[in-house]
Formats: C-alpha cells, structure tokens, sequence
C-alpha cells in the first residue's frame, strides 16, 4: 500500500523534529544557588528542642542559647536530654529538697562529658533548663537545689522571645 503525501510529509517532519532537548546548564545555576542560600541562611539559626507538653515563657532576651545539657520539666515529667529521670508527682509529694534520681543522672552525664573533655575547669558546665511556663515554683526550686550539688553550675532558663507588639 502507498502512503499518501500527506503521511510522508508528516514522516519526513517527524524525522526533522527529533526531539526537544533540555539545558541542563541554567538549572545547575540555579541548584547552585539554592544551595548557597540555604548554606548561609542556615549557619545562624539555633534551635532548643520542642515538646508540646512544655509551654516556655516569654522574655525579650536577646542572647542565643548555645548547645549545651537539657533539663525539659513538663507538667508529668522530668526529662534529661529527652530521657525520663523522674515523675512530677512524685517529686511534688516528696519532702526532699533534692531530686534524687536527676542527681544520678546529671553525675553520670558529668562524667560523660569529662570523658569526653568538654567538661575541664571548675567552674562548671553549661545547663539549659526547659521548663513549662505553669510549673509550681516549689518544683523548679527543688531541681535549682538539686543542680548546686552536680557540676552543672552554669543555669540558663530557656524562654520564648517575645514579638514586639506595633501600636497603630
């Protein structure tokens, strides 16, 4: 069977046409420059870890926090570096000034550190204390007890900045 002209027109077209190509060289500059905008955007920021069990208070504290040990205190536990030390109500019903177990924990993480030379002079290490803004105040002065007893004398209490509030 002959094809008509119109087909081998088309043939020929097809032949011609063979295909469309991509250039690869403007999408590599602009991967580079993502990249370079997330590198540079990205060095700065700091962040603590969250829960959504420990609502932080507000402050207008323009200091960073540095990376560092972290006490999180919600309102059912007493977490050390995200691992349950102890329970709030139990350490509310006890008549101890102290915290037992978090001073085990904070002296196996001292040695740790010590091992490890991050912890060298006696001034003491660096502690960040997350704690929920609702907690009662006998609670957070029984950890502050329990801390002047471990080598973790540097206490930073972590906050949410607060905005600054426009007035129209």
């Amino acid at each position: 069977m002959k094809k008509s002209m119109r087909a081998v027109r088309m043939e020929r077209h097809h032949k011609r046409n063979s295909g469309a190509s991509l250039s690869l060289v403007s999408l590599m500059d602009i991967f580079t420059i993502l990249v370079f905008f997330l590198l540079v955007n990205s060095s700065g920021v700091q962040q603590l870890p969250s829960s959504k069990s420990v609502k932080l208070p507000e402050s207008q504290s323009q200091e960073l926090p540095r990376e560092n040990l972290i006490i999180m205190v919600s309102a059912t536990d007493i977490l050390v570096q995200g691992q349950k030390v102890a329970d709030v109500a139990e350490v509310m019903q006890s008549s101890e000034t102290q915290i037992e177990a978090l001073k085990k924990n904070l002296m196996l993480q001292s040695a740790k550190l010590w091992d490890q030379k991050q912890l060298t002079t006696d001034e003491g290490a660096e502690i960040t204390l997350l704690a929920d803004k609702k907690i009662p105040y006998a609670l957070l002065r029984k950890i502050m007890h329990t801390l002047t007893d471990t080598p973790f004398k540097k206490i930073s209490l972590a906050v949410n900045k607060k905005t600054k509030e426009k007035h129209p």
